[in-house]
């Protein structure tokens, strides 16, 4: 499932090339995404400019004259942008014409949604965290908010009402980064290691962005080109190989349905 550097990455792709150009059409080639698209979306966005771009967790807005399009990638969609005379794939289920391109959000599962928002007071935003990169995801917060939580503290850290974005692959890697365990209860964890794991998290984020994020199956850039953060994972997809720190073996356990890496001579 893409997460939040993924998604920052393609809401940078689609800044670059779509910033100031008006919509000149709209095709639902499939509504059947997670939810049902509204025909009239068609109508409501057709003719509007998109003035700028934003991310709120893993939703791409689009900021237009008049409200908003919002984009969920969900488990395998992605978003490219094409010439107008580009041969259409299977999944593409939704696209945005341009006067000289084509964006197409493809999405083999269908489980990516797509809203028209007249403003941000939505259902799927209003109950979200703070963003990890941002001044609000301060040193104390995860302290201060772990008192009393009694789940492990990687399912802490993934709860998108505590922070957003912070999906498997980057919890694993910013644990494995603070040296944390990640079956450790989150309201065991001193104030200290939740200051490390914090400045960890927005390292590990910050540099897979700039790696353009993880392609592991189904992740490319708007420009098809696929990310390059998975030739710098240290534990996730890693099982049984050595730990570059300290030569031990990687372990994966299934902890919220989800496996987890780590290694167990490290994470104490």
């Amino acid at each position: 499932m893409p997460e939040l550097p993924e998604v920052e990455t393609t809401k940078n792709g689609l800044e670059s090339i779509l910033t100031n150009k008006t919509i000149i059409d709209v095709e639902i080639r499939n509504p059947n995404l997670r939810w049902k698209l509204d025909q009239s979306i068609k109508s409501k966005i057709k003719y509007q400019v998109i003035r700028s771009f934003s991310r709120r967790g893993k939703y791409i807005l689009f900021n237009l004259d008049n409200g908003y399009l919002m984009i969920h990638l969900g488990m395998s969609g992605k978003i490219n942008v094409v010439g107008i005379n580009e041969p259409l794939n299977k999944h593409d289920h939704f696209l945005l014409k341009f006067k000289n391109e084509v964006m197409r959000f493809n999405d083999s599962r269908r489980f990516g949604s797509i809203f028209y928002l007249k403003d941000l007071n939505h259902k799927l935003l209003n109950n979200l965290g703070v963003e990890p990169l941002e001044d609000s995801f301060h040193k104390n917060y995860l302290f201060e908010n772990s008192r009393n939580k009694t789940q492990n503290v990687k399912a802490f850290i993934m709860d998108s009402k505590i922070v957003v974005g912070v999906g498997n692959i980057y919890a694993c890697e910013s644990l494995f980064k603070a040296g944390i365990n990640p079956k450790t209860k989150a309201n065991k964890i001193s104030k200290q290691r939740y200051i490390n794991l914090t400045n960890n998290i927005k390292s590990v984020l910050i540099k897979a962005i700039k790696a353009g994020g993880t392609t592991l199956q189904d992740f490319a850039k708007v420009d098809g080109k696929p990310g390059y953060f998975s030739q710098e994972l240290s534990v996730y997809g890693r099982e049984d190989k050595n730990c570059f720190s300290c030569n031990g073996k990687i372990r994966r356990i299934v902890q919220n349905q989800r496996s987890t890496f780590y290694c167990p001579k490290c994470q104490k």
